[in-house]
């Protein structure tokens, strides 16, 4: 059985040690945080602080996109797409990783406190009782301080999330 975790589809490609794990691991992405990976490639605006770094993970960055724009990976994500919630088949991106493309739609429980994508990532996270991985200290914070119900993991965290195993509770 594989580890699995809710997050960004930004993160998988920022994040080499996601994709190459001693266990199984599945990622949910909600598609919306797909799309952006289009954005971030398009824009001039740094993702990164230092220049080469910047440079790097945009180069990351396109080669996921261009991975999940081959034709039989594209097929799956598009059949997500027909129904609310639906769930894609699962895409290989590493030896021991895959990610599924949920086709999140409901972003009014949050909208106050977070963003589409955050709201999204939470939902996923509830309704598959999932825990979330991110990378933003100020997301987990807004998550304990508005107490939604989901558990999650900080980057720095991941390998520890990993070895854990399933997970029962909540914060």
């Amino acid at each position: 059985m594989s580890r699995q975790f809710v997050t960004e589809a930004v993160m998988l490609a920022i994040y080499g040690e996601l994709l190459l794990t001693p266990v199984p691991v599945e990622y949910m992405v909600p598609y919306t945080s797909l799309l952006e990976l289009y954005e971030f490639v398009s824009s001039d605006d740094p993702l990164m602080s230092n220049a080469e770094d910047d440079k790097h993970v945009k180069e990351k960055i396109k080669e996921l996109v261009n991975y999940l724009e081959e034709p039989l990976n594209k097929k799956k994500i598009q059949k997500a797409l027909n129904m609310p919630w639906a769930k894609s088949s699962y895409i290989l991106i590493g030896e021991t990783a895959r990610v599924t493309i949920v086709n999140a739609m409901d972003t009014a429980p949050y909208g106050e406190f977070f963003d589409p994508v955050e709201t999204e990532m939470l939902l996923v996270s509830q309704r598959e009782q999932v825990p979330l991985l991110t990378d933003q200290p100020e997301l987990i914070h807004r998550i304990i301080d508005a107490s939604v119900p989901v558990h999650v993991f900080d980057i720095d965290d991941f390998g520890f999330a990993v070895e854990s195993g399933p997970f029962s509770h909540h914060i």
